[in-house]
């Protein structure tokens, strides 16, 4: 049996073909070794209920109270604790994606792996490309998973408190269209991801140069620009730019509806509805900017990558 079995010739038709997808792999091994990307949001989500818990002792109060004022009232109510847990969890996963942008080149740099993953049969684009998806992509839908569950969770809670106030939990649902909502949160976070992409290129580019302390070197570069640039020209083209970049994406991104002008400011904190305008976004010369600039942040990072030696 045995002589026949080394008889028998091997084909290459009797070997399985195996499709290689290294962009998908190095996606995969970056989620493995930066545990971070999943845990934190969780984190934030955990301390949201945490608190929302705390209070939902007079919620069924609360409710009650705003009921009074009219459906406009608690539908500012609604908008003002969902509003603060999804942006909790949405600056906790931006946070986390600009640290593994930071860290991720020169992790491996630091630790020598670079070599070893550069054995591999993936290209330097690939393999930046991969990292660069962590913040572009992952993190986002994460975070818009994430966020979805918790407001799901709060709105269970929420009824759960109302029901045992003998309070009927229909009309609160209703000032809070999940569903609608989602998509609203799916396309802030996108058009985030899409804002920022010059600032993650900015922080891989670092990540990829620095020898020691990226940190130091991505943030005091830029502010040490915009001192030299006051001091000498005593203009601040340098601060507009960065301001507009880190805040200016939600005004391209949404209208949002404000108080009119003479109006009564709220008394309390008050988070206004924000309508998305992609016709706005998508025309905005500032992300078609952003865009360009991310595009040549990460070509300078693929030569580096290729070129750069261990620390």
């Amino acid at each position: 049996m045995n002589a026949e079995l080394n008889a028998a010739p091997v084909t290459a038709a009797a070997i399985p073909a195996t499709k290689i997808r290294p962009f998908y792999w190095s996606v995969r091994r970056e989620l493995w070794e930066n545990r971070s990307i999943t845990i934190a949001p969780m984190i934030a989500a955990g301390i949201v209920l945490f608190g929302w818990a705390i209070t939902s002792s007079d919620f069924a109060e609360r409710t009650r109270a705003a009921l009074l004022l009219g459906p406009e009232k608690q539908h500012a109510m609604m908008n003002l604790h969902y509003g603060i847990a999804a942006i909790l969890i949405m600056v906790t996963s931006i946070a986390v994606g600009m640290f593994y942008c930071l860290d991720a080149l020169y992790g491996e740099r630091r630790d020598r792996s670079i070599l070893f993953w550069k054995s591999l049969p993936v290209s330097d684009l690939t393999a930046v490309l991969a990292k660069l998806a962590i913040p572009m992509a992952v993190l986002p839908l994460v975070a818009c998973a994430v966020i979805v569950v918790t407001q799901f969770i709060m709105l269970l809670m929420s009824s759960a408190a109302l029901l045992a106030n003998g309070m009927d939990a229909r009309a609160y649902w209703a000032q809070f269209p999940l569903f609608h909502e989602s998509g609203v949160l799916l396309y802030g976070l996108a058009t985030t991801a899409i804002w920022f992409a010059p600032i993650y290129g900015w922080l891989l580019l670092v990540s990829s140069w620095a020898q020691r302390s990226p940190l130091l070197w991505a943030v005091g570069t830029p502010l040490a620009v915009g001192a030299f640039e006051k001091l000498a020209f005593d203009t601040s083209h340098i601060w507009s730019l960065l301001k507009f970049r880190l805040n200016g994406g939600y005004a391209e991104a949404f209208v949002f509806n404000l108080p009119a002008a003479g109006a009564p400011r709220p008394q309390q904190m008050h988070i206004p509805d924000a309508i998305p305008d992609p016709t706005h976004f998508l025309t905005s010369p500032g992300m078609w900017l952003g865009i360009a600039a991310a595009a040549a942040l990460i070509f300078a990072v693929i030569r580096l990558r290729r070129y750069r030696d261990p620390i």
